[in-house]
């Protein structure tokens, strides 16, 4: 055995392995270098390509390790090398089986500085190498964007590297059937999976519909026969009344007590279990869910955690009363069934774009069981959640929406054929007269979305800033009072779900609800319907965004289903009126001519439309739930004059409000700019970079220790900035932590960031060979392997909207500005957001003294009634009961506590990190 040493490329020294046969070398080797260790392996004919030097080296006689010492240029080496009969067959197979995982050896270049020394050729990196970066290097960091350029080209790198070892593996090639097995299943590997999540949706949605039913009926009474069954369940097939169904007590007044009771118990439970171990699981989510398809990272977010508690949250959270829904939550505790399921598989645990495209699916498949609409969640997640969609995208979505759906239905929690409660069917014509009172209901539709949106964004503000400490309190005092304010209403009194399939239904064949079918009560149905849609509004207001898992979708529709019901109501006195009217000339004599019931349907999707802004999925879910193909054009007209009127208050629905209102790095698809600036405008001039030469490891890891930036460009030198690549922060994070791991580096270690010589930012070919020698000042740390040689570039001149399109498109991490090839600067999504948000805060101003000083008196007011109440508790009780402190008090009177103390309740705040 004979060994040699040579150069490299960086003109460092490099010992080589190799045995002087004929035989073919493939030997598996390692070395113990100081206090580093890395482990390699090397062909003979890659090894001969780099002997290209006369220094000559000698060996002495192995110790009982098998440690040989090595001198080349009058430097000691120890090697460690295994012996032959280790392996019973050592050079003779081509593809040598798996060996100790590579250290950071294997990605960097740490070797003794000798500029002087030739260049030599570079070997190709080991196999393995890649999977290895894709698993552990691309890990974003929390509150980060990804990178959707740099992971589609590790995934074509991940194929390549699986292919190439396949086929070494099962020595046939690519003909081997073994070889061809693995092919198939890697290719339909997304397919088992959303199988798998739509499989799980269904069984999970079933669950919680049954759950919610029952904690809802518990509240007004119970089942003699079996207490674990509802009242529908319980009174099953009985016509005239129901023995079976008993309420609590004979006693209006002590079940009205006890109604208030469950009611609070259930929203303080809930909330209980969201601040203490999930406070991700508080909200609706769709808006947080609509950044992370986008390319945000929000660990913790999608995680096991959070799909628990807001599945167990949420039941309790409608059973309460509180005028939330729980279609929203229903997609995001999809899409956590989606995130949990996806990471037990290679392929979506390692991309995180990848993963994104499965999770568009999920959203998809959330609202196909929340409105038993597979082909309207399908549109939904086109229309409202995706950036990207694709065609393959689609036909995933379309599937998994539709495993759900089909597990849902199968299990049948209603017992009745329909996958949810509030599925009515149609068999009656509209007339053309109705469209009249059909925009009526889409005016109402758009203008409903815009005050809730208004005032519901003031009463977040308000939440964020006084009761983020008191996120416990404010959902149990809400569920109560909604109880109170309720339980008198017949239309609030029982679950939202339950009043939109009654205000849906017709009046003839169908079971009337406290007289709201008969014409001599007309009057005061038309008063209570008023009156439950404008509590209903209020408490949507206030209650939309506590700490409990909460959405918006359903209660918007009640609103609109009881306004619509009015309508229909007086539109239907009105035939009544004046039968012999030209205007109902229309009308048969022996059919009835207004449905109310139409009109209730048309409202709810008006009120949704309303609210989140999207209009051909509200279409198709509102045909899905009735069936009806012919009242297709009139919820057509409806949403289209929600939308027209909708627009004239500003762009976007409650999701996209929400995203602006939290800070969210988010460029919506559908809103269009005409800035007119271009991008030099926006860019941050005073940019970080890094010089190839010239930076040690202290001032690297001193500049890694500054959470502000993201990744650094890269340049020629600090004078010239002649741009060379970009390198992530995450990339270097892990390149410098894995050598501290190996051992201690000299701070004083010189860091070399030139580009790899063939351009390929994802697999440079960096030989993997670390070094390590006494002479700490010549030591030199090679990064070339982690920098992209071709980031993305643009012009200063560039207009703002093409930077801004080319966000949406491609996906960048960072868009780097250089002029005749010097960097000038760079751009993010935040900076393209921030010069936005500056540009419509001048178009539209703000009176934010006159809000703040609105909000400071209604919490001093909020203060003084806590008192009273604590003070008069404290004198019934005789001062055993104390809700506060004197010092407390006193404490709160002179300061106002804007709740940043509790930041688990109040949610993420981001910062602007470049």
């Amino acid at each position: 055995m004979h060994l040699k040493s040579s150069a490299t490329r960086q003109g460092s020294l490099r010992a080589l392995v190799w045995l002087e046969s004929s035989t073919e070398l493939n030997v598996t080797w390692s070395a113990t270098l100081g206090e580093g260790r890395f482990w390699a392996r090397g062909r003979r004919n890659s090894a001969l390509e780099l002997l290209n030097s006369d220094s000559e080296t000698s060996m002495s006689k192995p110790t009982t390790n098998g440690i040989y010492d090595i001198t080349a240029d009058a430097r000691t080496f120890k090697f460690l090398i295994p012996h032959p009969a280790a392996n019973k067959h050592p050079y003779r197979s081509r593809n040598p089986g798996p060996v100790r995982r590579s250290s950071i050896g294997s990605r960097l270049s740490f070797a003794v500085s000798t500029a002087e020394q030739g260049v030599a050729s570079i070997p190709p990196p080991a196999e393995g190498q890649i999977e290895e970066e894709i698993a552990e290097i691309k890990r974003y960091e929390d509150f980060t964007t990804i990178d959707w350029v740099q992971d589609a080209s590790r995934e074509q790198a991940r194929r390549k590297t699986r292919q190439k070892r396949a086929a070494g593996l099962y020595d046939r090639g690519q003909q081997g059937w073994r070889y061809r097995l693995w092919a198939s299943y890697d290719a339909a590997q997304g397919w088992i999976v959303v199988t798998i999540i739509g499989a799980a949706i269904g069984l999970n949605a079933a669950f919680l519909n049954i759950a919610t039913e029952w904690l809802s009926d518990i509240k007004l009474g119970y089942c003699t026969t079996a207490f674990y069954l509802n009242e529908n369940f319980c009174c099953w097939g009985e016509d005239n009344g129901c023995p079976n169904w008993h309420r609590w007590t004979g006693f209006g007044p002590l079940n009205y007590f006890l109604y208030i009771i469950f009611g609070t118990c259930f929203a303080f439970a809930a909330a209980i279990l969201v601040k203490s171990f999930a406070p991700y699981a508080a909200g609706s989510g769709i808006s947080e869910i609509k950044c992370i398809i986008a390319g945000f990272v929000m660990k913790g977010f999608l995680g096991l955690w959070t799909l628990v508690i807001k599945s167990v949250a949420l039941p309790l959270t409608i059973a309460s009363g509180l005028s939330v829904g729980k279609e929203g939550p229903s997609v995001h505790y999809a899409v956590c069934t989606g995130n949990v399921i996806s990471r037990c598989f290679a392929k979506y645990r390692r991309n995180a774009s990848k993963t994104r495209e499965i999770l568009s699916a999920c959203a998809a498949a959330g609202v196909a069981v929340a409105f038993g609409s597979p082909i309207g969640g399908v549109l939904f997640s086109l229309e409202e959640m995706s950036n990207h969609f694709p065609l393959k995208t689609m036909w995933r979505s379309y599937f998994c929406a539709l495993v759900a759906t089909a597990v849902l239905s199968a299990m049948n929690p209603f017992r009745t054929g329909q996958l949810v409660m509030f599925q009515v069917k149609y068999d009656r014509d509209w007339h053309f007269f109705e469209i009249i009172f059909y925009i009526i209901i889409g005016i109402f539709g758009g203008l409903y979305g815009a005050f809730v949106m208004k005032w519901n964004l003031r009463a977040q503000a308000f939440r964020k800033k006084y009761l983020a400490k008191y996120a416990v309190l404010e959902a149990t005092l809400l569920a109560a009072g909604t109880a109170i304010i309720c339980y008198p209403n017949a239309f609030l009194q029982i679950d939202m779900t339950e009043s939109m399939e009654i205000l849906f239904l017709e009046c003839e064949g169908a079971e009337d609800y406290h007289g709201l079918c008969e014409p001599d009560k007309r009057f005061r149905n038309i008063a209570s319907l008023t009156i439950a849609t404008v509590l209903r509004i209020f408490l949507v207001i206030i209650s939309y965004g506590c700490k409990v898992p909460a959405g918006i979708f359903v209660p918007s529709m009640a609103i609109g289903a009881s306004f619509g019901r009015t309508v229909g109501i007086i539109v239907q006195a009105i035939h009544e009126a004046n039968p012999k009217s030209i205007f109902f000339a229309a009308c048969k004599p022996d059919e009835p001519c207004i449905t109310p019931g139409t009109y209730a349907f048309l409202g709810a999707g008006a009120a949704l439309s309303g609210i989140m802004h999207i209009t051909v999925s509200v279409v198709v879910i509102m045909f899905e739930l009735t069936g009806a193909l012919t009242y297709i054009l009139p919820t057509m007209i409806v949403v289209g004059v929600t939308k027209a009127v909708g627009d004239m208050f500003g762009k976007g629905g409650i999701a996209d409000r929400m995203i602006w209102f939290n800070g969210f790095p988010y460029l919506d698809q559908k809103e269009e700019h005409n800035f007119g600036v271009p991008v030099s405008q926006v860019m941050r001039t005073s940019v970080v970079s890094v010089p190839v030469n010239g930076m040690i490891l202290a001032e690297l890891e001193a500049l890694l220790s500054e959470d502000e930036y993201q990744g650094f460009p890269i340049v020629e030198d600090k004078s010239s900035r002649i741009l060379v690549g970009y390198i992530g922060r995450t990339e270097l994070r892990y390149a410098v932590d894995r050598i501290r791991r190996e051992g201690q580096i000299d701070p004083n270690a010189k860091c070399i960031f030139a580009p790899p010589p063939a351009l390929n930012a994802v697999t440079p070919v960096t030989p993997s060979v670390t070094i390590s020698t006494d002479f700490a000042s010549s030591t030199c740390l090679d990064f070339s392997r982690y920098i992209d040689a071709t980031p993305v570039t643009v012009h200063p001149r560039l207009p703002l909207e093409t930077v801004m399109e080319l966000f949406r498109k491609i996906g960048p991490r960072v868009i780097l500005i250089e002029y005749h090839g010097k960097l000038t600067g760079l751009v993010t999504v935040k900076d393209c957001l921030k010069y936005q948000f500056k540009v419509e805060a001048a178009e539209n101003p703000k009176d934010d003294h006159r809000i703040n000083q609105g909000q400071e008196q209604l919490w001093d007011v909020l203060q003084k009634a806590g008192y009273w109440i604590s003070g008069h508790i404290s004198t019934m009780s005789r001062g055993r009961i104390r809700l506060s402190s004197d010092e407390d008090r006193a404490r709160a009177r002179g300061t106002i506590l804007d709740g940043d103390e509790d930041v688990g309740d109040e949610g993420v705040e981001l910062e602007s990190r470049r």
